[in-house]
């Protein structure tokens, strides 16, 4: 049984296990290589934990990393999907959809009302998992990618308030 665990700061091995996997299986899939990430010890790890406001969540199975994700907070009531994978022998098992799910709850929990992403060019495997948990493209351009040429495509997903928050009115 998959199981998410919310990490802390102490769970930098699993955030680095996992994201490690990540840019060694599905560089085409990231902007960040995975050489980049082979540089700094624990405190590299631990401050990408540590950045403020940030939720970051990993995927377990038979006590194996086999997915992550994160959300960052925004400004104006967009937060931010980012880093989501699953290892390929996890995949078909609803992983992705359960992280994208877990974000989706702490942006909105968080008082967000859009959820935005950016996918690499190409990456149809991807695109299609975001459409079909109701993100759409906005035409707007993402960041530029290695190439010099080619930019982000960013996506984004209306937010209906969490349960229980107020959202005004009298």
């Amino acid at each position: 049984m998959v199981r998410l665990r919310v990490l802390t700061t102490n769970d930098w091995p699993l955030w680095r296990e996992a994201r490690l996997a990540a840019l060694a299986e599905a560089p085409h899939a990231f902007k960040s290589r995975l050489a980049d990430w082979h540089r700094g010890g624990e405190e590299r790890w631990r401050a990408r934990l540590e950045t403020p406001g940030t939720y970051n969540v990993v995927a377990v199975l038979d006590d194996r990393t086999v997915g992550m994700a994160s959300g960052l907070p925004g400004d104006a009531g967009v937060c931010e999907l980012r880093s989501v994978w699953v290892d390929p022998g996890a995949r078909g098992l609803g992983v992705a959809d359960r992280l994208i799910a877990a974000v989706e709850t702490w942006a909105r929990r968080s008082g967000a009302t859009t959820l935005r992403l950016a996918v690499i060019p190409g990456n149809e495997p991807a695109a299609a998992l975001y459409r079909r948990n109701g993100f759409v493209l906005t035409g707007e351009r993402g960041d530029l990618l290695p190439d010099g040429v080619t930019t982000e495509q960013v996506m984004a997903k209306p937010l209906r308030p969490a349960e229980g928050r107020a959202t005004g009115g009298i």
